[in-house]
Parts: structure tokens; C-alpha cells; sequence
């Protein structure tokens, strides 16, 4: 290093300073945190034109911001879902490498889907609610309430963080099954005590059905009218993924037909959601705002990481869990994926 703070990282979505506290302390020597005023894109592209790296949460990276910044070599992001908050054609085309942080994330996310599953089968939300307005309705939901000791859990994906949920639901006593492009070994299906069955035959048999796949063009509306259908009237829809996965106007439609029991969703189509979506009127629903994984120890952990990673990458090493999205995503290769020289 020839000087301190010699390169650039701008963290691309607007957080509060207890966050950016939260960031600076993990930061290498070396490095210099770039953080946002508001909440402007104005101020993103302006910042983003003298950085040597951004991290990428909330926030899409788009093909404007890539085009603005002109001296990034590698952009990091502190999760795992990328396919849809980073415009990677426009990485592509400019040669910019990408890295993901998987660790935090599984335990966070796997045990607010726990929680999540517990307190829509228990109608948590409104009876919290009816007692902050004095009321106590003891009697009240012990007809639509339900425990998960002895269900059908089924898990849709199988990877890091469906397994998390998998280990987590062994001590409830359910029945696991799961449906994911990939078979796992025999081994590891008996480790979690989960089996592998076609995705028609998961709605079906399942009493809760919990999400957790990446939003792609595959995955989009993969619970739609028809799948909602097939579902038990009994059954309970958890989704700590990414909005657009289910469908919201059949989720609404089911809901208010009564064809599921009820849906707890972190996740949604437009984030935040408008005031008065139409989700918010039932009674047998839980929300909460994206936050599956934003505990204070996961972020801990996922800025160790990235700010370890991208040392390694400027100290001319090889980075950890770089993403070859040229191959996934099928898209054609522009420069190889080095990262820009300095400029």
C-alpha cells in the first residue's frame, strides 16, 4: 500500500449510522467506506464513478451504475441472491467480477422461517394486536389455530438455507419432504431426516410449504393460481425468498376463497408495498419487511467476509465464492472477468 485508505468501497444502499458503525468496524487497513447521504439515485451514480469496489445488498446495482464507475474492479454482495439486484449483463460487458457472501445468511433466514411458520399457525400478529387494544380473546382462534409438532413441512430448494430449515424443524417432530431441480445424496436426505418429492406432490401433501430458491425467469410465479390450488385448505405458505416467486393477486384471490389456511411473507413484488395492499386485510397473515437475514450477527459475519474477500482481491489473490453468472445466466462474455485496471 502506498497510502492509507487507498481503495474505495461503497456500500450502495442507504443505511443508518449504527449500520455504517457496523461496517467500519470490520473494515481492513487500506480501505475506505463510502457510504450514502439519502436515498437518491443522483447521489449513487455521483459516488459510484470513484470507487474501486461496491457492495451490493438491497439496492440493484444497474447498468447505469456500472456505467458510471469508472475505476470498479470487482463488486461484492453481502448476500447470496443476486440474480436480480445486480444487472450482470452489464458486469459482462465491462469485465467486472462478482462475489457472494453465503455465510450469515442460512441461519438468519432458516430461523425466521421457523418463526415465521409458528406464528401465522398460531395467528401471533392479531392476537398480539387485540391485546395492545385491551382486548383477550382466549377462545377466539383455538378453531384456526394449529401446532407444527406432527405436520408435513415441504421445503422448495434445497440449498443452504433450505437445509438450515430442515436441521431446525428436526426437534418439531414433522414430516419433511423438499422438491429442487438437484437430488442430494441418500446420506445427506437421512442426515436431515427430508425426502425428495415431484413439486405437485410437495403442495399437495404439505400442511406448510416454505420458499427458498433464488428469483429467476424459472422461479417467477412458481406459485401461481394453479399451485396455490393444489394446495390443502389447511395449509400454511411461508416465503422468506424474493417477491415475484408467488404470484400476489392468486395469493390474494386464495386467501380470500379460503383455499389456504394462511401465508407469512418477508418478501414481496414491490418492496416497500403500498399502504393499502390488498395482503394486509386478512386476519391470517404475517408480514415483516425483508429482514429474514438482517440480524446484527449475520451482518457481523457477512462483513468479515466481504471486507476479507476484497483484500484478497487487491492484494492480487483469489477471492472467496466468486459467481460465474457468464455461464449461469447464459450471457455472451465481453472482457474477462478480471476487473478493470485502475484508473
Amino acid at each position: 500500500m502506498t497510502s492509507s485508505n487507498q481503495w474505495r468501497v461503497l456500500y450502495l444502499s442507504r443505511g443508518t449510522e449504527d449500520l455504517y458503525a457496523m461496517i467500519r468496524a470490520a473494515l481492513r487497513p487500506g480501505f475506505e467506506l463510502v457510504t450514502l447521504d439519502g436515498d437518491g439515485d443522483a447521489e449513487r451514480l455521483e459516488k459510484i464513478a470513484d470507487v474501486d469496489a461496491v457492495v451490493v445488498a438491497g439496492v440493484k446495482l444497474t447498468r447505469a451504475h456500472v456505467e458510471a464507475a469508472r475505476r470498479l474492479r470487482i463488486v461484492h454482495h453481502q448476500g447470496v441472491g443476486y440474480h436480480d439486484t445486480v444487472d450482470c449483463a452489464a458486469l459482462a460487458e465491462h469485465g467486472l467480477p462478482l462475489a457472494i457472501t453465503p455465510g450469515g445468511t442460512a441461519t438468519g433466514v432458516s430461523e425466521h422461517a421457523i418463526m415465521m411458520m409458528l406464528a401465522v399457525m398460531k395467528r401471533l400478529p392479531w392476537l398480539d394486536a387485540e391485546m395492545r387494544q385491551g382486548r383477550f380473546p382466549i377462545n377466539a382462534v383455538r378453531h384456526v389455530s394449529y401446532e407444527l409438532c406432527g405436520k408435513t413441512v415441504g421445503i422448495i430448494g434445497l440449498g443452504r438455507i433450505g437445509k438450515g430449515v430442515a436441521e431446525r424443524l428436526k426437534p418439531f417432530q414433522v414430516r419433511a419432504i423438499y422438491h429442487d431441480i438437484l437430488a442430494f445424496p441418500a446420506e445427506l436426505e437421512r442426515s436431515l431426516a427430508v425426502a425428495r418429492v415431484p413439486f405437485e406432490r410437495l403442495l399437495a401433501e404439505s400442511d406448510v410449504v416454505t420458499i427458498h430458491v433464488p428469483r429467476t425467469p424459472s422461479t417467477v410465479d412458481m406459485l401461481d393460481a394453479a399451485a396455490l390450488a393444489r394446495m390443502k385448505p389447511t395449509a400454511f405458505l411461508v416465503n422468506t425468498a424474493r417477491g415475484g416467486i408467488v404470484n400476489e393477486p392468486a395469493l390474494v384471490d386464495a386467501l380470500g376463497r379460503g383455499r389456504i389456511a394462511g401465508a407469512a411473507l418477508d418478501v414481496f413484488d414491490v418492496e416497500p408495498p403500498a399502504k393499502d395492499h390488498p395482503l394486509y386485510r386478512f386476519p391470517n397473515t404475517v408480514f415483516t419487511p425483508h429482514v429474514s437475514a438482517g440480524t446484527r450477527d449475520a451482518f457481523v459475519t457477512k462483513m468479515n467476509f466481504v471486507f476479507g474477500n476484497l483484500e484478497r482481491f487487491f492484494q492480487g489473490g483469489a477471492p472467496e465464492h466468486m459467481v460465474d453468472y457468464v455461464a449461469e445466466l447464459g450471457l455472451g462474455r465481453g472482457r474477462p472477468l478480471a476487473g478493470r485496471s485502475r484508473g
